[in-house]
């Protein structure tokens, strides 16, 4: 396995590596940012958390898998003309659902929303007019966090933001299977994105010998449940690990960045893309 994730690993570097009109915020310059054309300019800001996925995957699951959505949705971006340019990750965030297990940084809801709002703020200062939120990181704390940052950002005219939520319709109808039936932390929809970006972070021993966990974290949210393991989930995982493949993962992430970019191109003077 190791050997194919290794050959997609350097597919996806061929097929998404920087271009002229994909940046990365972190490695340009003040002059560049500034000499942008705001109207072609899309700020990207991939979000995820620090929290326990499994004995098998990284902390930093849901930022990898949110770095690979906005890079694949740059990508279509400035094939269509589009200067995308590609945030440092916030990876602190409200994971109330894992806050128990060692190593998780929960963040407070009033926290994460104060700051998305404030990064926006500076963007505008930036000359940027839109904003894209690559998401990957679902616990209901955090989405209820950023909807109520976009709504802020919207309501003060501060800049147009497409944040495409994929526990929503008609997002989530285009992932996978397990992603579906609400059993997918650290399963086989995040532990293929894994094996597919990062396969050396990946704990394959472990990963092959962990039974499926069926419970879904969505049915649970709704029967008022507040941690993982209410849910089931005491190693903090669900779904199918041992069924994870890079190539599986390779497809998701194309679909996730078609996603957000479909998100930003459908930005119009009522903004209604994270509906």
């Amino acid at each position: 396995m190791f050997v194919r994730a290794a050959g997609l690993r350097g597919f996806l570097a061929r097929r998404y590596r920087g271009s002229m009109t994909v940046i990365r915020l972190a490695d340009t310059t003040w002059e560049r940012i500034r000499d942008l054309d705001p109207r072609r300019a899309v700020a990207i800001l991939p979000t995820g958390a620090t929290e326990a996925h499994g004995p098998h995957l990284p902390m930093d699951t849901d930022v990898t898998i949110a770095e690979s959505m906005a890079t694949a949705g740059a990508e279509r971006l400035s094939a269509g003309g589009r200067v995308a340019v590609i945030l440092p990750a916030l990876a602190y965030t409200s994971a109330r659902f894992a806050a128990d297990f060692p190593g998780t940084i929960d963040v407070s809801p009033r926290t994460v929303n104060a700051l998305i709002v404030d990064i926006a703020r500076s963007l505008a200062r930036s000359g940027f007019e839109t904003l894209a939120i690559a998401n990957s990181h679902f616990d209901p704390d955090h989405l209820g966090a950023v909807h109520e940052a976009t709504k802020e950002i919207r309501d003060l005219g501060i800049l147009s933001v497409a944040f495409p939520d994929v526990t929503r319709k008609p997002w989530g109808s285009r992932l996978t299977e397990e992603f579906r039936s609400g059993a997918c932390h650290a399963g086989r929809y995040e532990g293929s994105m894994v094996l597919a970006r990062s396969p050396e972070k990946v704990d394959l021993d472990i990963m092959l010998g962990l039974p499926p966990i069926r419970a879904s974290l969505s049915e649970a949210i709704r029967d008022g449940k507040t941690s993982f393991a209410q849910a089931g989930g005491e190693r903090a995982y669900f779904g199918s690990p041992g069924e994870a493949s890079a190539e599986e993962g390779v497809e998701t992430i194309g679909i996730l960045g078609d996603i957000l970019a479909e998100a930003v191109e459908g930005i119009t003077g009522t903004d209604e893309s994270d509906e």
